[in-house]
């Protein structure tokens, strides 16, 4: 194992946590976005003994359990708290539901981007402290516990068109008609999501991940604007009121943006997806500035020799830095256990 220590050390070890904080560690510790999931026969059996997809995630002994799973199966380096980024519109006001088949839908459709129409419900908060209070108390010591938020952009564009969308152009054009409007729906978001964070580290998480999963759909100019310069009043307040709590940032599709949102949101890691060549990015961001990534979720689908090649490539791209092997998106509901599992025996091999 080699290390570059930064700060005073834990009192145990968990290595996903140090890369975070700027440790070096070969191999690199492992965590999967969307590890807790469809692909499990574990979790397909409690869902359908719960329900739908929001009673799971609001039933806190149901979404530990989820959270828990593939840490029992697989020893991940790391655990995602199993909820949704809708959370936060959810706990604004909106109405929030999942349709058999069908994405989310947020109600009422903010298309004026008003947030004076809608109700707070902070305690729509509570159930996900509790499923963290659950988590915490049973993970092993050396695991990290992650927890994670939408950040306001995406979060917004669901609030705005009502569902998700192909290119958020609803969104969009609003941001360009009224941006008073939209940046005050926005900093909204913002607020809360400080305050969603913050609840989740003092109920134990260990480091938070803020989700910009439509970073793509912008303009330099609007990727400043609503992406950048909120992800930094997040990591600014949240430091403030945390201090010491590691923040991923992950800017899906954000390709050659990435070194602006690096450096204009001050995140302590950042997250690849697919589409980023790891060396490129070896070579243009920060030389201690952990990353995260980036497999490819269909090489993990197709296994053999697809998957042996992204993952030594991958490797051998940012050995020089601190890394944490993820995919660059979510694992797909149709990966085979068995994939899962060749992977970790390729990534844990020195």
């Amino acid at each position: 194992m080699e290390s570059s220590s930064t700060g005073s050390p834990d009192p145990v070890d968990r290595p996903l946590l140090a890369v975070l904080r700027g440790q070096r560690r070969d191999p690199p510790p492992v965590w999967l976005m969307r590890q807790a999931g469809r692909y499990l026969p574990e979790y397909r059996a409690l869902r359908a003994e719960k329900g739908g997809f929001l009673a799971l995630c609001m039933d806190p002994e149901a979404a530990a359990e989820v959270t828990l799973q593939p840490i029992r199966r697989f020893g991940f380096d790391g655990a995602i708290l199993f909820s949704d980024i809708l959370i936060v519109p959810h706990a604004l006001g909106q109405g929030l539901s999942f349709g058999v088949g069908e994405g989310p839908r947020l109600t009422p459709a903010l298309t004026d981007a008003s947030l004076a129409a809608l109700t707070p419900a902070r305690e729509r908060l509570e159930p996900i402290y509790a499923t963290v209070r659950r988590v915490a108390a049973t993970l092993p010591p050396t695991t990290t516990f992650l927890g994670f938020a939408g950040s306001p952009w995406t979060v917004a564009t669901y609030m705005v068109a009502g569902e998700g969308s192909k290119d958020h152009a609803a969104a969009r054009a609003l941001a360009y008609h009224d941006p008073v409007a939209f940046g005050t729906l926005i900093d909204g978001v913002v607020e809360l999501t400080v305050e969603y964070l913050a609840g989740q580290i003092d109920a134990g998480v260990h480091a938070v991940q803020l989700f910009e999963s439509w970073a793509g759909s912008l303009s330099p100019a609007q990727f400043d604007r609503w992406v950048v310069r909120p992800n930094a009043a997040i990591v600014e307040r949240l430091r403030a009121r945390c201090p010491g709590v590691p923040i991923i940032g992950f800017p899906k599709g954000a390709g050659g943006k990435l070194p602006a949102y690096a450096a204009g949101t001050g995140v302590d890691a950042l997250g690849l997806d697919e589409t980023v060549d790891p060396a490129w990015a070896d070579a243009v961001l920060p030389p201690r500035l952990p990353v995260q990534g980036n497999l490819d979720p269909l090489a993990l689908l197709a296994g053999g020799t697809a998957l042996e090649s992204a993952v030594t490539s991958i490797r051998a791209a940012l050995a020089g830095r601190p890394h944490i092997f993820n995919l660059g998106h979510g694992i797909t509901p149709e990966v085979p256990v068995a994939h899962v599992e060749r992977l970790l025996d390729l990534v844990r091999a020195r």
